[in-house]
């Protein structure tokens, strides 16, 4: 599993109607204020259990900034907000040719499960969170704060 973490001062992600590449109509918009925007990867040999490890990992991360400048604050602490976005292209494979292959990414039927109880465990831990649409055609926007960016990946976090 992977978590791409943004620390941002605001971040929505609009969800595209079928067929629709531009947004000419008003799309549906979820959006958050100071918080993460994180980008979701599973890939097909993930778990409920291993979501649970990781969404820990990821609140508790202390990576904004307290009083004196130094990064000590975890997202509680600042009141902060999540946006959630499923993204399998966190799984692409570039090690042959030039077109990416996603193999490795789990499949809708594995992946989408893991995703709601991502979007479950982080809504029971009290923050405020706006996702996007599994599998849907997606626009996202950010002001990244720092800019300051975090990967979080399960198999080197929980060998």
């Amino acid at each position: 599993m992977r978590f791409v973490i943004q620390r941002v001062l605001s971040a929505n992600v609009k969800i595209l109607t079928d067929g629709e590449k531009s947004i000419q109509e008003a799309p549906e918009v979820h959006g958050i204020g100071k918080g993460y925007a994180v980008l979701i990867g599973i890939s097909a040999s993930d778990s409920i259990e291993l979501a649970e490890k990781m969404v820990s990992k990821m609140l508790k991360l202390r990576i904004f900034e307290d009083d004196t400048g130094k990064t000590n604050l975890d997202l509680q602490a600042v009141g902060g907000e999540l946006l959630l976005v499923s993204q399998f292209t966190l799984y692409a494979d570039c090690s042959h040719g030039n077109r990416p292959g996603f193999t490795n990414a789990a499949r809708p039927d594995t992946a989408i499960p893991i995703y709601e109880h991502i979007i479950q465990l982080c809504r029971e831990s009290g923050f405020p969170v706006q996702t996007g649409c599994f599998g849907a055609d997606m626009q996202v926007s950010l002001v990244n704060d720092g800019p300051f960016t975090v990967i979080l990946d399960s198999d080197e976090i929980f060998k």
